[in-house]
This record gives structure tokens, sequence and C-alpha cells, in this order.
């Protein structure tokens, strides 16, 4: 298996995250929700496995929650694969690659994600927004009615997310997505759908560059190294070369768009024949069996799941997994 390791962002979120990984693996994955409660002075691991619900998807518990469940996910593979080609990572999941790719340490990812999530959050409280997947529209079109609410009305809504050839999502104020989503139902056709998002705050738009100076002080006071393997940042699809691109893609991520259907043809160009999402959910194989229906495509987020993507990798069966 020549393997591209792709790693989810916040929206992956469920209760029980990790829960099973630390049961299967527990001298290798305990340590690792233990240090995660130690460094944030809470009960991280309690929150990804019993919930609640409504304080799970809290942006500031939400980021270090899917972060610490993508990290222990790979720390087993790591144990009992060969290291993947390349890897990637969708918004948050970012953060996760880089520390895959040897460019962060794990503590230090998971301290910069808590951070990261209590701004973004805070930008909600003092301006909220929203966000909406649009369905069946091309891109191209998505841009251009975002360009005319903001034309036309002042309110802010800006593509957040270019996911696939026919799902965009956008960003903004409140106001500005409802009337782009107005806009875009107004042809009635029934192909085109727009979905809101229910997040905790405009990602990936220009409200976020409120706290993106602040954001970068708290990323230059962090060790980045040059990756040993080749990552792929989402907001540029293109390969980080150095710790210092890295740090530079983090800051810009903030309030940029996540280039992830780009970042998945770069992804291909380095001959793998399989992409595994390390961590919880299953959006990301999900887009990519859309995409790229000949390429296997694995959910390694569940010690199952795991388990037989090994043992398959190991008996040269991995074919059979294609529809796991």
């Amino acid at each position: 298996m020549h393997a591209s390791y792709l790693f989810p962002g916040q929206g992956s979120q469920r209760i029980g995250m990790g829960r099973d990984l630390r049961d299967a693996y527990p001298d290798l994955v305990a340590p690792i929700f233990e240090t995660a409660d130690d460094i944030l002075g809470f009960e991280l691991s309690r929150l990804c496995w019993e919930g609640p619900e409504d304080r799970l998807e809290r942006t500031d518990i939400t980021q270090p929650a899917v972060f610490l469940a993508g990290f222990a996910a790979y720390r087993v593979l790591a144990e009992t694969l060969p290291p993947p080609l390349v890897v990637a990572g969708h918004s948050l999941g970012e953060y996760t690659a880089l520390v895959a790719a040897g460019v962060l340490d794990w503590t230090d990812a998971l301290a910069l994600v808590r951070r990261r999530g209590m701004l973004m959050a805070g930008v909600n409280e003092s301006t909220p927004g929203a966000m909406a997947a649009a369905l069946g529209l091309p891109a191209a079109e998505v841009e251009r009615i975002c360009a005319a609410v903001r034309a036309e009305t002042a309110e802010i809504v800006e593509v957040a997310n270019y996911n696939s050839a026919d799902q965009t999502v956008v960003s903004g104020s409140v106001p500005g997505v409802a009337e782009f989503s107005a806009r875009a139902l107004a042809p009635a056709d029934p192909a085109v759908k727009v979905k809101r998002i229910k997040v905790g705050a405009p990602f990936h738009s220009s409200m976020m560059a409120a706290v993106e100076a602040e954001f970068a002080a708290d990323l230059a006071r962090v060790r980045f190294a040059d990756p040993v393997l080749p990552i792929i940042a989402n907001v540029t699809a293109r390969p980080v070369c150095t710790g210092a691109d890295a740090r530079e893609a983090l800051r810009v991520q903030l309030a940029g768009s996540v280039r992830w259907s780009e970042t998945l043809t770069t992804v291909l160009g380095y001959g793998i024949d399989a992409f595994l999402e390390v961590g919880p959910g299953r959006v990301l194989t999900g887009l990519c069996k859309r995409a790229y229906p000949e390429v296997a495509c694995y959910s390694a987020g569940e010690a199952r799941r795991i388990e037989a993507i090994v043992g398959a990798a190991n008996s040269g069966a991995d074919a059979e997994l294609r529809a796991s």
C-alpha cells in the first residue's frame, strides 16, 4: 500500500471518539489522552468519550478534541504500517498532518489548536457568523453569487472550502450567508442544495482577520522543524518545504480558503494508490471516493478499521477494503 494520510477537521467530532483506540491499545493511546488532560487543565478525554454533545461542539473544545483523536489514530498506524508517502489535513487537520510530517511536536500542536479554537470562538461572540455548504453548484457560480451579495448588500460572504467539484462551503456574516443561500436556491434547480453547517464561527473568512495577528504571535513562540516527509498545505494546495513555510501556511489558513479539491490533486502526484482518513468520521473518505473512485479510500479512525487495514496491507489484500 502506497498511502496518503489525510486528517479531518472540525465537523468530524462525535461522542466516543478515541475510546476504542484507548481500549485496544492502552499502552500506546492512554498516555496520549492523559498527557493532553494535564496540558489543557481539564478532562478533554472525558469530553471525547462521554460528551456532553453541546460542550463537545464548542469550537474551543472541538478543535483540540478532533486533533487528539486524529493523533491517537495516527500513533497506532505509525506503529503498525510503513510511513505514508505524503500527508495533508483539512483545515484543523493540517495540524495533525504537521505532527505526522515531523514539523510540530504533538503537545505544541495541541496547545495551538486549543488557542486557535478559543480565538475563533471569540470572533463569533463579538460578530456572529455562519457557514453553509452549496451542493450541485460549480465553484465559479458560488464565487459569482458571493461577489454579488458583497457588492449589493455590503455583507460578508466568501468561499471557505473548495471541497469538490460539486461541493463548496461559504462563510461570513449571518445575513450574508442567508442572502447567498436565497440567491443560490432562487432558480429552483432540484440538483442544487444549500445546507447550513452547525459551527461555532465563520471559519476561513475575512472575519477571522481580527485575530490573525494575535495567532501569528502564538505561532511564533512554537518551534517548527522542516518536514521529514511531504506535506501539502491546504490553503495553497502546494508542498510545504520548511518549518517557516508551515508556520506561515497556518497563519494564512485562519482567514484563507481551504483548497481541498486541489490538495487531493497534488497528493495524487506522489504516486499513491490509497487515501487513509486518519481520525474521527468519514467526511474525507466520502469526498475522496466521489472525486477519485479508482483510488482505494479507507477510514482509519476506529480500532476495528485500523486492524482490518493493517491486516489486509500485511497480506497484500488491501483492495478488499475499498468499500469498508
